[in-house]
């Protein structure tokens, strides 16, 4: 039986075609919700894609994370549901209480778009499996509101569970996609709760699963081949 994974389509969301397509490739089949309905089609996983949910009016996600599919998203992901989000939809998990911190305009106040280098933390939750803990990849990063914030005692809590999915990666050339290019805390690209369930990050994987768009390679495609083999394995 294939795995039905949904993708979510908000008023101002952008990648969820892109999102669906990914899903495509890695060998599951892409399920579309609508943010206004409370059916989660008894997807196996869902994706929150970016975008700018609601014009990102109020705060990034403040929004979105009140429509009427996240009251399941949420019920059903602190049962174990896998949830990805990216970009705006780990703004809209942060929102929701889904995963801990919150997301601020980035401190040089600009829109950034480019490869991003980063480095796998944590390949153990449901969408790193195919990945190696060091491992180092280049994503397409593109965002307004991408500064992660969060207290001392969440960040330590978060280091401390192994919780940092993905970190920005210094020391190269900000030409080349080095460095933290937004501000976030700890140079944290994405996180992850204390089940592995649910993760979220900034840049977008779905924009790096054929080598011909994006960067050119397939770092991002493992997020979805990841999940498929955690589904089929359950």
């Amino acid at each position: 039986m294939t795995a039905r994974i949904g993708v979510v389509t908000f008023p101002g969301s952008l990648d969820d075609r892109d999102t669906q397509r990914a899903v495509r490739l890695a060998g599951a089949e892409p399920v579309a919700l609508w943010h206004k309905d409370k059916d989660l089609k008894q997807v196996d996983a869902v994706v929150l894609c970016g975008g700018f949910s609601y014009g990102d009016y109020l705060r990034a996600g403040a929004i979105a994370r009140f429509s009427p599919l996240m009251e399941p998203l949420i019920e059903q992901a602190k049962a174990g549901l896998p949830v990805l989000g990216i970009c705006n939809g780990f703004q809209i998990l942060t929102e929701a209480h889904l995963l801990p911190g919150a997301m601020l305009g980035n401190d040089h106040l600009h829109f950034i778009c480019r490869d991003q280098k980063l480095r796998v933390e944590n390949a153990e939750t449901a969408w790193t499996g195919d990945y190696r803990a060091g491992q180092e990849i280049s994503i397409p990063l593109k965002n307004m509101d991408g500064r992660y914030v969060a207290d001392d005692y969440t960040l330590d809590k978060l280091e401390a569970e192994g919780r940092v999915a993905f970190r920005y990666l210094v020391g190269g050339e900000a030409a080349d996609g080095y460095g933290n290019p937004n501000g976030s805390l700890r140079d944290i690209a994405g996180i992850t709760n204390e089940a592995g369930n649910v993760v979220g990050l900034m840049p977008h994987p779905e924009h790096a699963v054929e080598p011909l768009i994006g960067t050119g390679r397939t770092d991002g495609l493992p997020f979805f081949t990841s999940i498929l083999k955690k589904l089929v394995n359950a």
